[in-house]
């Protein structure tokens, strides 16, 4: 038994460690094309500050800007998620269904962090509340 627990643990060691190896610096241009839009569409692509590509069981974009925000996008380039810290996501990359809920119910609020979180979304407001959504973008709670 000892010996297939310590033969579990190098394989996971193993597996950790061959994933943090395969992430690399690109450019912009090397991101996909749907990336590349998303980022030129409601952002200046000058403002970049490094692109990351991080391959294992699947591929990941981080691109990071000069004002700190951080976008995340899977290996098509579609938008996973979006941090601009204090500033508003640009309501281009959100769900339309997000954007008028948080409206009409947090008028003068904007996010400031959208992703996916345990099955659903997560959308971080400015005045510091944590909505949660299902995977329709309909609102379920607060978070916690």
């Amino acid at each position: 038994m000892k010996k297939i627990l310590s033969i579990l643990a190098i394989a996971l060691v193993f597996c950790m460690n061959t994933r943090a190896d395969n992430k690399q610096v690109i450019t912009f241009m090397q991101l996909p094309q749907a990336a590349q839009d998303a980022i030129s569409a409601n952002f200046k692509a000058s403002d970049v500050s490094y692109v990351t590509k991080e391959s294992g069981w699947s591929t990941e974009y981080e691109v990071r800007l000069n004002d700190g925000t951080e976008i995340e996008f899977d290996g098509d380039g579609a938008v996973k998620e979006v941090d601009c810290k204090k500033n508003a996501v640009p309501e281009a990359l959100l769900p339309a269904d997000v954007v008028s809920y948080v409206k009409t119910h947090f008028a003068g609020v904007s996010i400031t962090k959208w992703g996916q979180d345990d099955g659903g979304y997560e959308a971080e407001l400015s005045n510091g509340l944590e909505l949660k959504f299902d995977k329709s973008y309909r609102f379920l709670r607060l978070g916690d």
